[in-house]
């Protein structure tokens, strides 16, 4: 006769556990991805926003005062840093076009600190 091995049952108490542990850390993943994904898209805004209202508040400025004085304080009234100016006057001293670039901060969740920057162009008309 032979000897009948004892039959072991299998015992999935406790798996399920598992699982949903794994489905929240899943979520938590995706989630901190899409946060910082739009924080780092909405700091890229904030730089492009202050860049073109630098660039406008730069262009006023030509042919009355330094175009660059007014474009750096618009630039830190809107959270940013101005950290290149070039005007460029016409002939007449009256109209011309300004470049700007300014550097915003932000801070992203797992990342850290990151820095968005932005160029713009505006212009004066000389008026007909």
């Amino acid at each position: 006769m032979s000897k009948s091995q004892p039959v072991r049952e299998v015992n999935d108490r406790g798996s399920a556990t598992l699982w949903v542990i794994a489905a929240i850390i899943l979520v938590v993943a995706v989630a901190t991805a899409g946060v910082a994904r739009t924080r780092a898209v909405v700091g890229r805004h904030r730089a492009e926003s202050a860049a073109d209202l630098t660039a406008l508040a730069a262009a006023t400025g030509i042919g009355t005062t330094d175009p660059c004085r007014l474009g750096a304080d618009v630039a830190r009234a809107n959270g940013a840093s101005m950290i290149e100016c070039v005007p460029r006057l016409a002939p007449d001293g009256r109209s011309g076009s300004v470049r700007v670039r300014v550097r915003c901060a932000m801070t992203l969740p797992v990342v850290g600190d990151r820095q968005a920057e932005a160029t713009a162009r505006a212009a004066r008309e000389r008026a007909t």
